[in-house]
């Protein structure tokens, strides 16, 4: 077989591309596309591979310009066969997860939404709100993204008042509870005065209310309480009335109900526009709203009934069993939705319908699904043409040749030259980019504790930054004094991680210091750099004595006050952590014979200074690699009256 890396595209190739789909069998399976650099470009599923790997190549240029993108890029086609559709249908969401191919439909991660996480992969598992989504361990669970944020900080705090939960990922002593033990709220989870069989069981209590099983909670606590009530425990019986009580506060504020509240549904509907499918995914529960999520995705990247197809594949995918529910409401039609609706049967353990209704109370449900789907379109496409406007203004302002679809800032942060770092924030199209951020430690000699140098600084990040990419114009000088004809001085191909635009914080002083560092890099044609400083919002220009033109309220500038307020936001968290780091390594760094990596293992197993100060020799000597002789002497350091009075 020929290698992908020299192959030419298939459909450049028609002998080998006939030859490739005649090995294809007419079988259930997974079939995935890589192109000259063997990356994966696509993959997808089929009951009959061979007829449907076939027809991407049937009819060119595809209708889709997306598919027609993604085929002239093909040079193989690998597949695996399995026994059911429904085991292709599983297969296929793994390898998706696990590659992320470029043209599969992908729900786009924008940190809009919150998520909830139960962390189950901890003895004593944790509740909390991220926007970071399924970045945790495997057992861990995510429950959204939430589009009501309000709501769900109201519910997450209402919890923690009706559960008693764990207040604080740290314990705030060492050997005793804090307050909330006293007060009923936590359980003494810090002392392990809980069993772990016992909490976990409350945990899975907060869990069915996210899970949509307000009623079938209600239902549960209220037999736990007859039954300690019969028991005459009746402070137990409280305590699960007060628990019942704040369950049906919970949903008493509910805004849609139903009729018919034996059947769990969700109904799921989209809105979208050239570029972005704005989809909402309502969950009813005996009746009752308990639950709005929302997803975006990329509306060039297959019809609406397909795109709803993938984010219920990839919603239920994640989801326990019980929390599937008996019939699905959709607003297209989906492709392949009887596959969908029989491996959605065999995991709940009963039968999944899922059906496009086209009339009466269902209809109207759905009516509303997209009707709110349409709000969260309109503010989508607010914010794309907030940040457009903002780009298109930057250019005009700056006299700029294209649109900055880049946009670097950095900013230095430090106390009078201790702790001294540097921030890298990106904007892409008017938006942050967190996933290209890079902090910096100032590394240059003269910085010091109690003397600063921000030019210095600013100088050093930038060079690290773009030396890559400097010039050696030594070469030009070398072939004139040989006699070699000039060739043409060739373009520099800009990579995807070049910026259109560089912005310095700060005034003059600092641009100067840039302009310096890439001229000397022969980098200054190719870097448009500028500084804002921070007193007027002035706009410094290399080269240019006096501010840009402009008014502080106009898109443009707005538009580089956020991204400075971004790089300083960055650049003083960074700053923090690494002078926190240094208070506690300055402690120990003073005790013979504990390395750095010693003080690691210290610092993680007791958290702070004052809990190690606290500790007797043996506990200290349960850390690995501390012996009771190290152990000892870490003691005495922290107990040197003691150590006297003992000798």
């Amino acid at each position: 077989m020929v290698s992908s890396a020299q192959a030419l595209p298939l459909i450049k190739d028609q002998e080998r591309l006939e030859s490739r789909l005649k090995e294809i069998p007419p079988e259930p399976g997974v079939y995935y596309m890589r192109d000259s650099s063997d990356r994966i470009l696509y993959i997808g599923k089929s009951k009959k591979l061979r007829s449907r790997v076939r027809s991407y190549f049937r009819d060119l240029p595809n209708p889709n310009p997306r598919i027609d993108l993604m085929v002239r890029q093909i040079t193989e086609i690998e597949f695996i066969v399995t026994d059911t559709e429904a085991e292709a249908l599983a297969l296929e969401a793994n390898l998706i997860k696990q590659h992320q191919p470029h043209f599969n439909v992908l729900l786009k991660d924008d940190k809009k939404y919150p998520y909830l996480c139960i962390t189950w992969s901890e003895n004593y598992p944790r509740m909390f709100i991220t926007r970071k989504r399924r970045m945790g361990k495997e057992k861990d669970r995510y429950y959204g993204p939430y589009v009501d944020v309000h709501g769900l900080r109201s519910t997450f705090h209402l919890i923690k008042r009706i559960f008693p939960l764990r207040q604080r990922p740290q314990p705030l002593f060492k050997d005793r509870p804090c307050l909330n033990y006293d007060i009923g709220r936590c359980p003494g989870v810090c002392q392990e005065m809980i069993s772990v069989e016992d909490y976990r069981k409350t945990m899975q209590k907060v869990a069915m209310i996210f899970q949509g099983r307000t009623r079938e909670l209600e239902d549960l606590l209220t037999a736990q309480m007859e039954q300690a009530a019969e028991k005459l425990n009746f402070e137990h019986a409280a305590r699960l009335r007060d628990q019942i009580v704040g369950l049906k506060s919970l949903s008493a504020d509910q805004k849609v109900a139903l009729p018919d509240d034996t059947i769990s549904r969700d109904a799921i509907a989209l809105a979208a526009d050239e570029q972005h499918a704005c989809v909402q995914l309502f969950q009813i529960r005996a009746g009752r709203l308990v639950g709005r999520l929302g997803f975006v995705a990329d509306s060039q990247s297959g019809e609406p009934g397909a795109i709803l197809q993938r984010v219920l594949e990839e919603h239920y995918q994640s989801a326990d069993a019980v929390e599937i529910p008996n019939e699905i409401l959709v607003q297209h039609d989906l492709p392949e939705g009887e596959l969908l609706a029989d491996v959605l049967s065999d995991r709940h353990g009963r039968k999944v319908s899922i059906v496009s209704p086209q009339r009466q109370t269902k209809a109207e449900l759905i009516e509303m699904v997209e009707r709110n789907a349409g709000y969260e379109l309109a503010r989508t496409q607010r914010f794309a043409d907030r940040n457009a406007q903002a780009t298109l203004d930057l250019a005009a302002l700056l006299d700029l040749p294209d649109i900055p679809r880049r946009i670097e800032g950095y900013d230095i942060s430090h106390i009078q030259g201790s702790d001294a770092v540097a921030s890298q924030v990106v904007f892409v199209d008017g938006l942050p980019a967190k996933q290209h951020y890079r902090h910096y430690k100032i590394k240059t000699p003269t910085v010091t504790a109690g003397h600063s140098d921000d030019f210095a600084s600013m100088a050093e990040v930038i060079r690290r930054r773009f030396r890559k990419y400097a010039k050696d114009p030594s070469m030009e000088g070398i072939a004139a004094r040989n006699g070699a004809p000039e060739e043409p001085q060739k373009v520099m191909v800009p990579p995807s991680d070049f910026p259109d635009l560089v912005m310095i914080d700060g005034g003059k002083g600092q641009l100067s210091a840039v302009v310096e560092v890439l001229r000397e890099m022969n980098l200054l044609e190719d870097v448009k750099v500028i500084s804002l400083a921070k007193r007027h919002e002035e706009i410094f220009l290399p080269g240019e004595s006096v501010p840009v033109a402009s008014d502080p309220e106009q898109p443009g500038v707005q538009l580089l006050r956020r991204l400075r307020d971004e790089a300083h936001r960055f650049a003083v968290s960074f700053h923090r952590q690494q002078r926190s780091d240094r208070m506690k390594r300055s402690r120990l760094e003073e005790i013979p014979g504990l390395g750095h990596h010693r003080q690691k293992q210290l610092m993680g197993h007791f958290r702070s200074i004052d809990y190690l100060r606290e500790a007797t020799p043996t506990q200290i000597a349960e850390v690995p690699g501390i012996g009771l002789r190290l152990a000892q002497q870490i003691y005495d350091y922290f107990h040197p009256q003691q150590m006297v009075e003992n000798s």
